[in-house]
């Protein structure tokens, strides 16, 4: 899901990211709709054209901060019977 999206934004990144870095971009499918200048207008502009199709709304970055988890930890919640004071 969103493949084609993603895909659309680096193929077009180098243009986009001139002038507008900080901006959100709106992308459906293969196409560019528009930058904003905030996720909140981005949103509603990709609800309003799309409704409830795919589309992908993403900040422009010239660096982007990569976030990963190197492996899955059970986590696990330990239940304490606390004893009155006294």
């Amino acid at each position: 899901m969103l493949e084609t999206e993603l895909e659309t934004y680096r193929e077009n990144f180098s243009r986009l990211i001139t002038g507008n870095e900080g901006k959100f971009v709106l992308i459906h499918k293969k196409t560019v709709v528009d930058t904003y200048g905030t996720y909140e207008d981005a949103i509603k502009e990709g609800y309003n054209r799309f409704g409830l199709k795919p589309f992908l709304v993403k900040q422009l970055q010239a660096f982007e901060q990569v976030q990963f988890i190197t492996r899955l930890i059970d986590c696990h919640t330990s239940h304490v019977k606390l004893q009155p004071a006294g």
